[in-house]
């Protein structure tokens, strides 16, 4: 197993790429803190662990909270005794222009996109350098290396994220300690539903933002995932301070639309 006797970190981890990875980094032997908003469904995120013979435990915390973030930093802690990987990948999307986005929506998608990932590294390092060693992941987007339309706070945010784990990277690297940038593209989550809206025109939105995809289908938060556990485990030791895309060949082109249809 790729990530026996690791412990992990999971933010965001109820729904989406989260819960694939915290799954997914548990059948591969790593013990899973899994923290999220929602409850409910992180609590199901736990239980689907247990049954698949891993070992997870669920902290509810809003993580643009500094002593939210410490509070379970420090119980994975107490709980096994260490801290090896810690995966920064809560975040939210906000569909709106910049004149119609509010100070309080500003500073709430800031907060939970990049205010969070400063409050739990800053509170991870220091158990990290204890242990000799560690791996950080920080969730990016296609939108940290490129504009959206109408979504300038989260693209603002993301591109943020992109460069803070290039300094990061510098920062802890004689620490032993990596820091990498995860960026997804068109991902089937419930993020991405609610950005291009529910229903037969969500479906339809998808299928327009599938026309500029090469490989023409959308991601499952798995193929994420895979790419998450090679970033976290012993298949990347020397690899630190990238954005590794994962986006099925969108941003390898400036020029192509080819309908799914045709």
């Amino acid at each position: 197993m790729k990530l026996a006797g690791k412990v992990a970190v999971i933010t965001g981890a109820a729904s989406g790429i989260g819960k694939a990875s915290a799954c997914m980094f548990a059948r591969e032997g790593a013990r899973v803190m899994v923290v999220d908003i929602d409850t409910e469904c992180g609590n199901k995120t736990v239980a689907q662990i247990r049954q698949q013979g891993g070992d997870a435990i669920f902290e509810q915390a809003n993580v643009s909270s500094e002593a939210e973030v410490k509070r379970f930093i420090d119980r994975t802690e107490e709980r096994w005794n260490r801290l090896d990987i810690l995966f920064n990948n809560a975040g939210i999307v906000l569909v709106k222009t910049l004149e119609e986005t509010t100070e309080a929506e500003w500073d709430r998608l800031m907060g939970i996109n990049l205010k969070a990932v400063f409050f739990a590294i800053k509170h991870a390092v220091p158990h990290m350098r204890r242990n000799g060693s560690g791996v950080i992941l920080n969730t990016g987007s296609i939108g940290s290396m490129t504009g959206q339309l109408g979504t300038p706070a989260y693209i603002a945010s993301k591109g943020a994220v992109a460069l803070i784990t290039k300094s990061l990277a510098l920062d802890y690297g004689r620490d032993n300690i990596r820091v990498n940038c995860l960026c997804p593209g068109i991902t089937d989550t419930p993020m991405l539903r609610e950005h291009m809206g529910h229903g037969a025109m969500g479906e339809a939105n998808i299928r327009k933002r599938l026309a500029r995809v090469p490989l023409g289908a959308i991601l499952a938060p798995e193929d994420v995932a895979r790419a998450a556990l090679y970033l976290v485990s012993d298949d990347s030791l020397g690899v630190t301070g990238i954005t590794h895309i994962v986006d099925g060949g969108l941003l390898a082109a400036a020029e192509y639309n080819q309908p799914l249809d045709a």
